[in-house]
């Protein structure tokens, strides 16, 4: 009988390394996101602010997205990789340091949270694209519920150790863990062997760029995963922006149980997740896709309106389920429609629509600044539902 594809995968070396340098990513993003949105919002006062500093970890994806994915055509992934988790690393222990000397003020973890985004820019390009080619097509759906299970087991985790530290340890605590945290993660991308360039490139960055956009055009399965990979972040992702704002004022949480309160997503996250790499097959993708993108608009309204701490939670959770089959979905089509030699510049395009999300983020923060978090967070949910249904011509085709 065959090995089940997610058994073999944790047996293969390169896959784990990958996994281990995945997860150090996760932690610390989840964990900073975290921090950093209580710090400024108890600094501020301002929930325009707080979605702000989430947009810019969004925006280089919009800005270099496609500029990266070539980039990532151009030089080994393994060195792309390691340089990119070396900056992370700085990043953190800059801002430590300045915790540490009571220095830090809201527009350094401005420029941090858009350092941190041109690192989440190249994750797709970089790091995803060696999973895809280590997994192979057989293996890419196991691959790929397990790189996102990972993700949303983080979103558990990093949540509420940021919210404990932040109590307890302070700025400083926080982000001086987040170096430790890196630590592993580097040592797996050094054990990791070279991964050149797929095939030669075109000596024209624009050129590259413009042949994988020909190349969408030609796909109409890319296209439509792209389109509701741009409806999730424009209206389903800046949400999560919220979830501090909402957790303080109108759920009357502290830092500690705002934590708690953000992870539940995680929770959800990881069980749908888990649900997908042992159940899901091939012939059910775009039904967990779009039903994934369904749900999560649907539970964010609901974790909007909730006024217990419990009812929110329990949106949040399913919001995780949702949106673990939207994530784990979202690079599985990509990769499985896209040959090897295409796939850094099409994930580079995938990033883009991602990054356009910060349009999302600024029209929620506008629009909580006015009518409050609550209502503007329902309203993105109530409009996410209404986008899906008008683009159903569309991602029929998946």
């Amino acid at each position: 009988m065959p090995d089940a594809p997610w058994r073999s995968l944790f047996r293969d070396r390169d896959f784990l390394r990958l996994w281990t340098a995945g997860l150090s990513i996760f932690v610390v993003r989840w964990l900073e996101m975290l921090v950093v949105g209580v710090f400024a919002y108890a600094a501020t006062g301002s929930a325009f602010v707080v979605a702000m500093l989430t947009m810019l970890r969004l925006l280089p994806m919009g800005l270099f997205g496609a500029f990266l994915g070539v980039a990532a055509d151009r030089m080994d992934r393994r060195s792309a990789l390691l340089l990119i988790m070396l900056s992370q690393v700085a990043t953190s222990a800059a801002i430590g340091a300045l915790a540490l000397a009571g220095a830090v003020q809201v527009w350094h973890l401005a420029v941090a949270s858009f350092m941190n985004g041109v690192a989440w820019a190249s994750d797709n390009p970089v790091r995803r694209a060696m999973l895809g080619q280590v997994a192979g097509p057989a293996r890419m759906g196991a691959a790929m519920s397990i790189d996102v299970g990972t993700n949303n087991a983080s979103r558990m985790a990093g949540p509420a150790l940021g919210g404990a530290l932040l109590a307890t340890a302070g700025l400083e605590g926080a982000f001086l863990l987040s170096v430790v945290v890196y630590l592993p993660g580097l040592v797996a991308v050094l054990r990791l062997p070279a991964a050149p360039p797929a095939r030669a490139v075109s000596p024209s960055v624009l050129a590259s760029i413009a042949e994988g956009f020909l190349f969408l055009r030609r796909e109409p399965r890319l296209f439509a995963t792209l389109l509701v990979t741009l409806l999730f972040n424009l209206f389903g992702w800046p949400f999560t922006s919220m979830i501090p704002v909402i957790g303080q004022d109108r759920l009357g949480l502290e830092a500690t149980g705002i934590g708690v309160l953000a992870g539940m997503d995680g929770v959800g996250a990881l069980l749908g997740a888990t649900a997908i790499a042992v159940l899901a097959k091939p012939a059910q993708y775009r039904a967990i896709y779009i039903g994934g993108i369904a749900l999560y608009f649907a539970m964010l309204t609901a974790f909007a309106l909730a006024t217990d701490p419990v009812l929110a939670g329990l949106a949040l959770v399913l919001t995780g389920v949702g949106g673990a089959g939207f994530a784990i979905m979202q690079p599985t089509l990509v990769l499985l429609a896209t040959p090897a030699e295409m796939r850094s510049r099409v994930l580079g395009l995938l990033s883009v629509c991602i990054g356009l999300g910060p349009v999302g983020f600024l029209a929620l923060g506008a629009l909580a600044e006015a009518v409050g978090a609550p209502a503007a967070t329902a309203a993105m949910g109530v409009a996410g539902l209404v986008a899906l249904a008008a683009t159903r011509r569309w991602w029929l085709r998946i």
